[in-house]
């Protein structure tokens, strides 16, 4: 039997993990590709950035697929599997916080998925600008040592000095992986699909306890504050605001990202940002029938969940025009 051939796309927070699974998904024609998406927070972003795909796209959110949703992502593969429909690969993207390690146990020593499905390749996208901000987290360093792919992304926003320290410093945690240099993860679909580079013998050098059960602990300092409403926003004072919020504590806020409803805009406004960097465009319009909402993301370290709500909460339409 056929084993389904399945692609992990790993890499930290802001990396660009979506961008390269958009990229691969509007290259690949005909064919049918089920996408798994797992993200930290309780509110998920990244399902609604996702281009369309003649499959449906699972979330998994509130937890990462290396520990709380584990057995999450095993249903969901399961289910696909179960279905019946014609599925030609999966691609999954872990949270930027997923320890890769539980997450390939999960493929080597569940019976079924051991049985129908072929890792193909774990493809690492790696932020070019912030690694070196990340590397003394264990889940980032895990992320680059696993990876068949290292994707050195962002490479337009740095220097080719720096380009070549960080190249060689990825290499010295990896020293197996190809290394390609992208700017917004743009590389052709067959230098990360249908390689073939997943090796258990490799990955066994790594970890040699890979095959024994064990739980996966994130740091208790990072968490994530997830914000939904559907009130709209004035977006001058959410713009002051979050700048603000990055100048004051930026280099403990890992990710940020959002999908906003400012007033009287047709349009949704999305933006994402890593540690003091910010970026946003108008999206999509919302449809007549469609709630307007917004749906905003912090992960980082040691958040004051109470001030950032706080925070936002100013930015409200509603509640600036009643305190005018």
């Amino acid at each position: 039997m056929t084993k389904l051939k399945t692609t992990i796309l790993t890499g930290f927070l802001g990396a660009g993990k979506t961008t390269l699974l958009n990229h691969l998904l509007s290259s690949a024609s005909e064919e049918k590709i089920a996408v798994i998406v797992n993200e930290y927070g309780e509110v998920g972003i990244d399902g609604k950035l996702i281009v369309k795909t003649q499959e449906e796209v699972i979330e998994l959110n509130n937890g990462c697929i290396c520990c709380t949703v584990r057995d999450d992502l095993i249903g969901a593969i399961r289910n696909l599997l179960a279905s019946g429909r014609p599925i030609d690969r999966i691609i999954i993207e872990t949270s930027g916080l997923a320890d890769p390690a539980p997450v390939l146990q999960s493929f080597i020593l569940d019976d079924i998925l051991s049985e129908k499905i072929r890792l193909d390749a774990i493809v690492t996208v790696v932020d070019a600008r912030h690694v070196s901000q990340q590397l003394y987290l264990a889940e980032a360093v895990e992320q680059i040592s696993f990876a068949d792919v290292l994707l050195l992304n962002k490479v337009d926003l740095e220097t080719e000095e720096k380009l070549d320290r960080t190249e060689k410093h990825l290499r010295s945690l990896n020293p197996l992986a190809r290394i390609l240099r992208t700017r917004s993860c743009g590389v052709t679909p067959d230098a990360v699909l249908d390689i073939g580079a997943f090796d258990l013998k490799n990955i066994l050098r790594i970890e040699p306890n890979l095959l024994e059960d064990h739980d996966h602990q994130h740091d208790q300092n990072i968490g994530c504050v997830a914000i939904r409403t559907t009130e709209s926003l004035d977006h001058i004072a959410f713009n002051a605001w979050l700048n603000r919020l990055v100048q004051a504590i930026g280099q403990d806020l890992f990710r940020m990202k959002g999908v906003l409803n400012f007033r009287d805009e047709a349009r949704r406004y999305v933006f994402h940002g890593v540690h003091m960097t910010l970026e946003g465009r108008p999206g999509r319009a919302w449809s007549r029938n469609e709630t307007r909402l917004n749906e905003i993301v912090f992960i980082g370290r040691n958040l004051d969940e109470e001030q950032i709500r706080k925070g936002f909460s100013a930015c409200l339409s509603e509640d600036r025009a009643l305190a005018s």
